[in-house]
Formats: C-alpha cells, sequence, structure tokens
C-alpha cells in the first residue's frame, strides 16, 4: 500500500479499519475535551469499559453471597482462574493445562527458576539479552547469589555490536553455543522492551535445547502484541504481565506458561494450597499432591477483584483473535512508521532515529525513536498537548499504536503535533 500523509487518507483507512468499532470498547483521558492520543499500550493499556461490569459483578456477589461466593454464584471464586485457561491458551499459543494465572511478573519469573534454574557445579551460567528490563535483571542477580555464584561469571549478556541498536540472532546463537556445557538456562525477553526488538524465540529455544540447557521467556511486551507459539517451539517456560498490551489494570495479575512435557515430572517447586488438588484441596491435608498442569504452580488463592478487569479483555482478545489485531498492528504501525520518516524528511532539524527493527517479522506494535537532534523538551511538548507517551533514557521515546483502540487519524494527527512542536524548538 502506498501511504499518504494526510488527513482525507488516514480517515480512508479507518473507514476501512475491521477493528474500528472496538475502540468505542475503551476509555480514553481526555485532553482539552477530546480524547489523548494513546501511545502508551506497552506500559499500561487503556481501561475496557466493560471492566467495571465484571469488577461489580465480584462486588455484587461479595455482598450479596459473602463467603458463599466462593461456590454459588454465577463466576464461582474457586475457580475463577480456570475461565482464562483457553482464551489465554489461543493468545500464547499454548494448550489450555499449559497456562495459568497467578501473583505477578516478576514474582512468577523467581518461582519458575525455583523448578527451571538447577544450576550445578558445571552447569550454571545464565544467557540473557544487554539491557533486559532492569526487573529481570535483579532477578537474574539475585537468583545466581542465592546459588552462591557471582553475577559476574554466571550471568552471560548477548550484546548488540558496536553501532547498532539491536541484537543479531546470530550472534545469540553462537553465544549458547560457545557457552555449551556451562549453560543452565536462557531466559530472554520475548519483545526488548527498549528498541522492541522481537526475538527469534523458535530458534533461540531450539538452540538453548541443544546445548543441553532450560529455555525460558519474559513475554512482558509479548503477550497480546506478537504471534506466540510457545507449545509448539518447546520453550520450557515462560511468564507476562497482563496490564500492557491485555488492558488489565495496574499492576494487575500475571500469567504463566509451563510446557506439558514438565507436567509430569519430578521438578522442584515452592507449593501453595491453591496448586493442591483441587478435588482434595478443602481436605486440609498434609502432604503437597499439585494439580496437573501449569495450575499445579499456584501458590496462593487468586485475587478475584484483580481477575475481573482481566478476564473482561481477555474475552475482548477472543472476540478478536490475535490474527486480526496483528494484521492491524502491522498496518498502522507502518503507517506511523511512515510518517515519522516524511517529517524527518521534510524537517532537516527533526534529526531523529527509528531504532526499532524495519522488518515486520522482528517487530509487534512499537516503534522506539532516538531523539538525535531534539531532546526531553520534544518529549514534554507531546505529552503536553495531548500525546500520551513515554521516554526512557538517555533520548528515546517510545511510541505504541495498539490496534485494540488506536485509529489511523491518531497517527496523522501526532504526525502535526510532532512537526509543530520540532518547528517550535527553531
Amino acid at each position: 500500500m502506498t501511504f499518504q500523509n494526510t488527513r482525507e487518507f488516514a480517515q480512508q483507512l479507518d473507514a476501512q479499519d475491521e477493528l474500528k468499532h472496538y475502540r468505542n470498547e475503551f476509555v480514553f483521558p481526555q485532553h482539552n475535551g477530546k480524547d489523548v492520543i494513546y501511545f502508551t499500550g506497552n506500559s499500561l493499556g487503556l481501561q475496557p469499559k466493560r471492566a467495571r461490569d465484571f469488577v461489580n459483578e465480584v462486588m455484587n456477589d461479595w455482598a450479596t453471597h459473602a463467603v458463599e461466593g466462593h461456590f454459588y454464584v454465577d463466576k464461582p471464586w474457586w475457580d475463577y482462574h480456570e475461565r482464562f485457561a483457553e482464551p489465554l491458551s489461543k493468545i500464547v499459543g499454548a494448550k489450555p493445562a499449559e497456562v495459568t494465572v497467578m501473583n505477578t511478573l516478576t514474582v512468577n519469573l523467581h518461582l519458575l527458576m525455583v523448578s527451571f534454574y538447577r544450576p550445578t557445579k558445571t552447569r550454571y551460567k545464565i544467557i540473557c539479552e544487554e539491557k533486559a528490563f532492569p526487573s529481570d535483571q535483579y532477578m537474574f542477580q539475585s537468583q545466581v547469589h542465592f546459588h552462591g555464584y557471582d553475577p559476574k561469571d554466571a550471568i552471560v549478556e548477548i550484546k548488540r555490536r558496536e553501532g547498532e541498536h539491536n541484537i543479531r540472532l546470530e550472534d545469540v546463537l553462537s553465544k549458547i553455543k560457545e557457552v555449551g556445557d556451562e549453560l543452565a538456562l536462557v531466559l530472554f525477553g520475548g519483545v526488548n522492551y527498549y528498541t522492541g526488538q522481537v526475538f527469534d524465540m523458535k530458534a533461540i529455544t531450539q538452540a538453548g535445547h541443544n546445548a543441553g540447557a532450560i529455555v525460558g521467556f519474559d513475554l512482558a511486551h509479548a503477550a497480546g502484541n506478537i504471534h506466540l507459539e510457545l507449545h509448539d517451539w518447546d520453550v520450557d517456560f515462560a511468564s507476562w504481565c497482563s496490564y500492557k498490551y491485555m488492558n488489565s489494570g495496574p499492576g494487575n495479575a500475571s500469567g504463566c506458561f509451563v510446557h506439558e512435557k514438565h507436567h509430569n515430572s519430578e521438578l522442584p517447586r515452592f507449593a501453595g494450597w491453591w496448586g493442591h488438588n483441587k478435588e482434595r484441596r478443602f481436605k486440609m491435608e498434609p502432604d503437597f499432591d499439585p494439580v496437573h498442569g501449569a495450575d499445579g504452580w499456584q501458590v496462593s488463592n487468586l485475587p478475584i477483584l484483580s481477575l475481573a478487569p482481566y478476564l473482561a479483555s481477555v474475552e475482548l482478545f477472543a472476540e478478536v483473535g490475535m490474527d486480526r489485531l496483528i494484521k492491524k498492528r502491522n498496518q498502522i504501525t507502518s503507517y506511523l512508521e511512515f510518517i515519522l520518516h516524511e517529517i524527518d524528511a521534510e524537517l532537516p532539524d527533526a534529526e531523529f532515529e527509528i531504532i526499532t527493527p524495519s522488518n515486520q517479522e522482528e517487530r509487534g506494535c512499537q516503534l522506539s525513536v532516538f531523539l538525535h537532534g531534539q531532546g526531553r523538551s520534544l518529549f514534554d511538548y507531546l505529552m503536553k498537548n495531548g500525546v500520551i507517551t513515554d521516554w526512557r533514557e538517555p533520548n528515546v521515546i517510545r511510541f505504541a499504536p495498539v490496534p485494540f483502540y488506536c485509529s489511523y487519524e491518531d497517527m496523522y494527527e501526532f504526525g502535526q503535533i510532532l512537526k509543530q512542536g520540532i518547528l517550535l524548538k527553531k
């Protein structure tokens, strides 16, 4: 398609958009009486309007049934989480028994590492990407310390080549092969939070397994954003937060994946009663008998009030499907990329660089822009003029045109605001 940087063309794309009505399913902050242009769904997704109804249902059940809400309401609390299995499995490419919801992301990664990071005297190293999200870096360091190793020796970061913004797949694969028999775990982000680069999880998983290692992924920026086939790729485990692309609300519950090949294993885990045999849970037995499947990694009973808005959003995903979301994601992200290049060519003082890969197979709906000739003042101008985006040091703005609720006219209007901000600086 040949794009045009005009309002009429953007409106034409919106008219043809089969998902355009879903914009009305979300609540937008307002700026001067208009919806903001919202680019931070990669940090916190907008609130689905139906989330309030899901939360109110739980509140009403609590009010009218109290403790009996665990069993005698339309959505009983004791198995509330089971409603996520089927829709989440489609989002991440898994079998329903391989997914569950519990805790929050870093907590879940720590709990999963109890099972999947089992270092020995000779096989103890972890491979991760350079500039992983800080929480992951802290997790790696504390896990390695806990097992008595030196992070400087045990943690191997795959670095970008000099002058490049993204990590080359061949460098990941060669490093896995090089570490070889010392490698215990490969744990990557599915999408790098800073650059928006999507990693080839299938190839990384195969390489890690060939080296005799376990392979897991932090899917914080991947779940609900990119195509995933965790089961078929033979990924051992993964976890993701639900409040970014899956719009569940700030700090909400996390999702987990454990491949079925591990369900019958004797892997150690930190146990709690919600992971115990469901049919015998309330018999209060002293010996732990795990639920078969990913639910067997649960520890405590679930925070139902938190799960309610997550379930509302998962319902939206079930209606639309990842294929349609990805189709629009590719087009609207390409349109935003086109507009950024147009402005860069039109205004010599713009001097910005898109550091996210241009190949659609290597990115989701995020474009990270390095502001060579601009600075924090341009970000502040955008925010003051109704463009909600985010800043990452040293000089990057991240834009995420989420296909559920962003419009093509948003992209055009953003371009006009961006252009004005650059001209004012002159």
